[in-house]
Formats: structure tokens, C-alpha cells, sequence
């Protein structure tokens, strides 16, 4: 919107060409995701209390976050405000990615509400059904792989994806493409949504991915440094950077309020949307392998839940008796069973993500 307004009157006020530059939008819309999660975060806060839209702490989890129990959650609600408007406030509207990253966020975001609002204010003890929101998530990835594949102005580059650590080397999905975006946007919105399980986790989590996938982003919009990294050259994909760095800002804003300990929880509204945030933004950018990588702490809490859950099906199949792989799954759990503080699970892990995101930028040199 500002980019519309001020940009037109560079041949007036020679100051307002900045609005060109997606480095300065970029950082104008992660301190207004930041802003407007101060502004919003007391009132919300206050608001979901007094309506009693609170966490319910279930009786099988650790017996210190029992503690939390009354916390208000749906936190989630700060974290689309402050990821949407600085992105229509500061991005090129006209631009299809920008199109699709608001598209799949709100639509996610939309499906966590749902889920919450179930939980907390219908009380339904299992929220939204799991097969109905499944559905969802399915039904937006076939929306966005349709349209990355079929859209004329994605001809060409629609239905392929880049492979790390190889040079010139693409994957070519062909029809198939449809339900790789599918299974990708339903895999990171849950993986994130299951790593949402201790104060301020996910969040900063999410913020390293963002940074990363903002930089991939603005690469990748940039045919001077796309050819330098010999990296597929996506005009206009810079854009991506905007919404990036306003989803960064968005959860270091919400941060604020859900460092331990948390005095509102992100909610499925918050994970879901993020996650399929994240995953549309790999999509993209076409590096939807490397979000493997970049987003392994999520993929390791993920991984934890498949192996428990398998474990105990197959022990009890064995034995008659189903047992445990972990004390207790997702792995942050795990980890607290065995003694470690919150706070320490959820810094380590910060700074295994940082690694991580160290190693994919790497993966554009190392080849």
C-alpha cells in the first residue's frame, strides 16, 4: 500500500525512492510486525482472559507445566496481524507471490482458529476433527500447487524444485508437483504445530527459518547474485523477502509475551500459520529440499512423534504390552523428563535451529 502511494512520487520528492529498494521495505516491515505486536499483545491478552479463552493443561504432559494451566492462548491472533498488514503495508501488492504467501498463511491461520475456538470457547475437548482439518490444510496446498503449476506466469519453472548440494541439478515433478506442495504445506504447518509445546519455541524457531528463507528469497529475485549462486533465477520472488522479514518481526514481537514465562500461548491459529508459511515460502523459492535442513529442529520433533507412536503399535503387537521410545514425545518433552529445565530446552534448541540455518546458506557454496 505505502509502496503504491509513495513510489509514483519519486519524480517529485526524490527521497521516496526508497520504496524501491526491497532492503528497506524488508526492514520498515519487520519493525512494524514488531510495533504492532507491542500494541496488540497487552490488549489481546487482556481480552482472551477476561473471556476465559484459556490453555487447558492435559493431565499426561509434564507435571511442571501444570503451572500454566489458565494461561490465555490463541496468541496466534497477534502473530497474522503482525505478519499480514506490514506485508500490504510494504510489499508490491500487484505481486503474485505476495498473492500466494497471504493466501496460504490466512488460510492455515483460518484453519487454527477454527481449531482453537472449538477448544477453548465451545470446549470441545478435541477441538477441530482431525480428518476436517487435514482436509484443509490438503485443500490449500492443491490451491497453491495449482496455481505455481499452472499459472502461465510460472511457465517453466512451476513444476520443478532445486536439489542441495548439486550444481544445475532440478527435479522435475511434472503432474505430480500438485501433490508434492500438497504434502509439503500439510507437513510444515503440523511439524511447527507439534514444536509448539514450550514458551517461546516455536516463535524464536520460526524467526531463524524466516530470516533464512528472506535472504533465499531476495536472492532469488536478483538475477545478478541468483547467477553468482547459480541458483534458479525467479523474478519477482524478492518480494518474499517483505513478508520474511514481517514474520521474523511478528515473532520476535510475540516473543515479548511468550518468553518464559509466557504470558499468552501461540495456539494452533499461531503454529498452523506458520508453518504453512514456511512451507510456501520454500515452495516458492523452489527450495522446498532444503527446508529439511533448515527446518530440522521441527522435522526432529515431527520424527519423535512417528517413532513413538509406531514403537508403541509395534511393542504391543510384539509383547501385548505397548512401550515407550522416548519418555515422552514430541522430543522437547523427552528432554524435560530427564531433567532439563524449560528454559534450557528451548534455548538449546534455538541455537541447534541457528545451526541448522548456517548449514543451509552453506549449501549454496558447499556443491
Amino acid at each position: 500500500m505505502l509502496y503504491h502511494l509513495f513510489y509514483p512520487l519519486t519524480s517529485y520528492i526524490s527521497g521516496f525512492n526508497l520504496f524501491q529498494y526491497i532492503t528497506f521495505r524488508s526492514a520498515m516491515a519487520a519493525i512494524t510486525a514488531l510495533l504492532i505486536s507491542f500494541i496488540v499483545g497487552p490488549f489481546l491478552i487482556r481480552l482472551l482472559r477476561s473471556k476465559q479463552i484459556v490453555e487447558e493443561i492435559r493431565d499426561t504432559g509434564p507435571e511442571t507445566h501444570h503451572i500454566k494451566k489458565g494461561t490465555p492462548t490463541m496468541g496466534g491472533v497477534i502473530l497474522l496481524l503482525a505478519v499480514i498488514l506490514p506485508t500490504l503495508l510494504w510489499a508490491n501488492l500487484e505481486n503474485r507471490y505476495i498473492h500466494m504467501i497471504l493466501f496460504v498463511t490466512v488460510g492455515t491461520g483460518i484453519l487454527g482458529f477454527m481449531d482453537d475456538y472449538l477448544k477453548t470457547v465451545k470446549k470441545t475437548k478435541k477441538g477441530l476433527i482431525a480428518r476436517y482439518k487435514l482436509s484443509g490444510q490438503i485443500i490449500i496446498g492443491l490451491v497453491l500447487g495449482s496455481w505455481l503449476f499452472l499459472a502461465p506466469e510460472f511457465a517453466g519453472t512451476g513444476g520443478i524444485t532445486s536439489v542441495p548440494f548439486f550444481k544445475d541439478l532440478e527435479i522435475s515433478f511434472g503432474y505430480f508437483y500438485i501433490p508434492w506442495v500438497m504434502v509439503v504445506i500439510t507437513a510444515s504447518s503440523n511439524a511447527v504445530n507439534l514444536t509448539d509445546g514450550l514458551d517461546g519455541l516455536a516463535s524464536g524457531l520460526i524467526a531463524i527459518c524466516a530470516v533464512a528463507l528472506g535472504i533465499v528469497a531476495y536472492i532469488s529475485g536478483r538475477v545478478d547474485f541468483s547467477d553468482y549462486l547459480n541458483i534458479i533465477y525467479l523474478p519477482g520472488a524478492g518480494e518474499l523477502a517483505i513478508f520474511a522479514s514481517a514474520l521474523m518481526g511478528s515473532c520476535l514481537g510475540f516473543l515479548w509475551f511468550n518468553a518464559p514465562p509466557a504470558q499468552i500461548f501461540m495456539g494452533d491459529t499461531g503454529a498452523l500459520a506458520a508453518g504453512g508459511a514456511l512451507g510456501a515460502l520454500a515452495l516458492l523459492v523452489k527450495k522446498e529440499l532444503l527446508l529439511v535442513i533448515l527446518g530440522g529442529v521441527f522435522v526432529w520433533e515431527a520424527l519423535s512423534v512417528l517413532i513413538q507412536i509406531s514403537y508403541f503399535k509395534w511393542s504391543k503387537q510384539k509383547s501385548g504390552e505397548g512401550k515407550r521410545f522416548f519418555r515422552m514425545a514430541p522430543i522437547h518433552h523427552h528432554y524435560e523428563l530427564k531433567g532439563w529445565k524449560e528454559t534450557q530446552v528451548v534455548i538449546r534448541f534455538w541455537i541447534i535451529g541457528i545451526l541448522f540455518a548456517l548449514m543451509t546458506m552453506s549449501t549454496f557454496k558447499i556443491r
